[in-house]
């Protein structure tokens, strides 16, 4: 089986490529372009292994990616490659525009003409699967709601417009030219080689450099937390026996308000790297202001993926962040340099005043 994983330098990208191989009967062909999040060091741990091989490059370029599906002789694709983060796309939509629903665009394109090139048993065997998120559902009031694969989309941010763009894009290639799609939306994910943008990262990490903890309005905001390892297992099976054509939500089944994550990272901290005051991490919160068009609440009703394919989390959001904060104090060869020449924590997506 020989796997295309785009963006396998990312924070879930590079999850599932370790994960992969660790199956010697899967090839597993890593396309990345190496922006500022995609990180090769994600990776040294299997860069010498004989079933994995990666390759620099923009899915954007239709005419390399046609190249590289048929010199590897491509059975599926997992295309995860995508820029992420929310307040990036409030400081600049431009990139998000252009890699998640132009690069999206190039890359169903190449599928699809590769796909209609192959002998039958291995067209028969050929997916594309498409990797989003939640975030195009829009938001959930404070209640026990839940997004299930019917919620309608509604998009609060530049990042999940353009993610349920390049969604509406391939369920359109599967349903005009009959490209074998399966589709997953993901809830929050954390976990080991997450770049320090985001909020578990980034909130270890200013804890351990003293810096304040910031959390956008009162903290309120309610998120899934999915462990990364659990999101690719799921990726895994999804991609192998998901049904063509279905969509597949993926969540953790672990909501917690964002001043309660902080404050389980801090109390996590406080047993396993006390300060040198003897103080609370917690001392360290600060409020901020809040980001643009935040949405309320994400949760994901996981009961399709649990019924037809078996998956359920194996991590607790409680074992998962003891195992993430335990990797990050282990792993600063991996964090430092890029608190020291890339990010170091400053505060992204101010350029625009909510009215």
């Amino acid at each position: 089986m020989n796997i295309l994983v785009t963006g396998g330098a990312g924070f879930i990208g590079s999850a599932l490529c370790r994960h992969l191989v660790a199956d010697p009967s899967k090839r597993v062909i890593n396309l990345d372009k190496l922006t500022y999040a995609g990180n090769p060091a994600s990776l040294r741990q299997i860069e010498n292994f004989p079933n994995y091989r990666f390759i620099r490059g923009d899915i954007c370029n239709e005419e390399a990616v046609a190249g590289i599906l048929h010199a590897e002789k491509i059975d599926r694709i997992m295309h995860l490659a995508a820029e992420t983060h929310v307040d990036r796309s409030i400081d600049g939509p431009g990139s998000f525009i252009e890699t998640n629903i132009l690069g999206t665009f190039r890359l169903l394109q190449a599928a699809l003409k590769f796909w209609r090139s192959l002998p039958e048993e291995a067209a028969e065997r050929f997916r594309f699967h498409h990797v989003s998120t939640d975030e195009v559902f829009g938001d959930l009031p404070f209640d026990d709601g839940a997004f299930d694969e019917d919620t309608p989309y509604a998009p609060s941010s530049p990042y999940s417009a353009s993610k349920a763009a390049s969604d509406h894009l391939v369920r359109a290639w599967h349903h005009t030219f009959g490209l074998p799609v399966v589709i997953t939306n993901c809830s929050n994910n954390y976990g080991p080689f997450h770049f320090p943008e985001k909020l578990v990262p980034l909130i270890i990490l200013n804890a351990l450099e003293e810096k304040p903890l910031p959390i956008y309005g009162t903290g309120a905001n309610v998120r899934d937390w999915l462990y990364v390892d659990d999101h690719a297992r799921a990726l895994e099976l999804v991609a192998g026996q998901g049904a063509t054509g279905e969509s597949y939500n993926i969540g953790g089944g672990s909501e917690r308000t964002n001043l309660a994550v902080v404050e389980t990272i801090c109390d996590i901290l406080d047993r396993k790297r006390p300060r040198r005051n003897r103080k609370s991490y917690r001392d360290l919160i600060a409020f901020v202001d809040d980001r643009p068009g935040h949405d309320r609440r994400y949760a994901m009703n996981t009961a399709k993926i649990e019924r037809e394919l078996g998956w359920r989390p194996l991590e607790s959001f409680e074992t998962g962040l003891a195992r993430t904060i335990d990797w990050y104090l282990d792993n600063g060869w991996w964090w430092q340099p890029i608190r020291e020449r890339s990010y170091r924590g400053e505060r992204l997506g101010k350029s625009v005043v909510a009215r």
